[in-house]
């Protein structure tokens, strides 16, 4: 009988074939474990390895910007810990598919006319919305607007939809593509949707929670929005993408413009307080009417 070095060096037969099964083991161990997890430890699972992955790079990076929980973070301090966060979650959800088997069709992801078309709707739905209920403010005498703006509001216009449609992007991959994809394996659409959008609005108390708090509702009826309307446009989250991207892009340019102010006969319970349209009732009216009008058009459309 050979030792284990003449086994290694490939002297016995069944050494190589008892490698072989070994290594294959170990290869399909991540997909056993898989396809008998539930979806609760898959979700974990995803968000513990983004985490792990994410944080040896934020360290050096929150250092560096002198920042630390439960300091406040500025808008441009979270800008460069999002650079190395967000590129990670698309690769984990490539290896997902890898992993599972599946495809990105399977959470919502598709590269066709149908998807960019319903993208592009959905950019439109994002800003005409913000546009109605700033409007309607405007009207009301809450805010004026500043036509001094510095930077110019037209030279920031590119930059903040590209940032808007990165940023949307990405969550709405994450939180309506493998999130809801995943909770729905389990559980009835209504609760997938109530769950991912608490786990979407819960999360964003990273950045900044005082700041946040007070938008918790807002930010939780949205990803219930969001889902509404991947199931609105066919299991696709292209609309989805759409409308966060509009309303990213939207907010994004007034607030680094600085073309609004608000008066102070404005009434913060419905425009928002500390300027946050998501915590004021306004704002939370609007995305109710849209979860409804999503809701009527699903009902029409499959009967149910």
């Amino acid at each position: 009988m050979l030792g284990s070095a003449d086994c290694f060096r490939g002297y016995d037969p069944l050494c190589i074939e008892f490698a072989n099964l070994a290594f294959l083991g170990v290869a399909e161990t991540p997909k056993l474990w898989l396809s008998n997890a539930n979806a609760i430890a898959k979700i974990t699972a995803f968000f513990s390895i983004w985490l792990a992955i994410w944080l040896p790079m934020a360290i050096p990076i929150a250092s560096a910007l002198k920042w630390h929980p439960p300091k406040p973070l500025l808008a441009e301090q979270k800008l460069y810990l999002l650079l190395p966060l967000y590129p990670i979650a698309p690769l984990l959800l490539w290896g997902v598919t890898q992993v599972e088997g599946s495809s990105w069709a399977d959470y919502g992801l598709s590269v066709d006319w149908q998807f960019l078309q319903s993208l592009g709707i959905g950019l439109g739905l994002g800003v005409g919305s913000l546009a109605a209920l700033f409007g309607l403010q405007f009207l009301c005498g809450w805010f004026a607007w500043q036509s001094n703006s510095q930077p110019p509001l037209q030279s920031i216009l590119l930059p903040t939809l590209g940032l808007g449609l990165w940023i949307s992007g990405t969550e709405e991959a994450i939180f309506r593509g493998f999130l809801l994809t995943q909770l729905q394996s389990e559980y009835s659409p209504a609760i997938s949707a109530v769950v991912s959008g608490l786990i979407f609005a819960l999360l964003h108390l990273i950045w900044t929670p005082k700041e946040t708090f007070p938008q918790l509702p807002g930010l939780w009826l949205m990803g219930i929005v969001l889902a509404i309307a991947r199931w609105v446009d066919g299991d696709l989250i292209s609309l989805a993408w759409g409308l966060h991207a509009g309303w990213v892009w939207a907010i994004a340019t007034l607030d680094t413009a600085k073309v609004l102010e608000y008066t102070p006969k404005a009434p913060r319970w419905l425009v928002g307080f500390n300027e946050k349209p998501l915590a004021g009732l306004m704002a939370i009216s609007l995305l109710a009417v849209f979860a409804l009008g999503g809701l009527f058009k699903i009902n029409l459309t499959h009967g149910f």
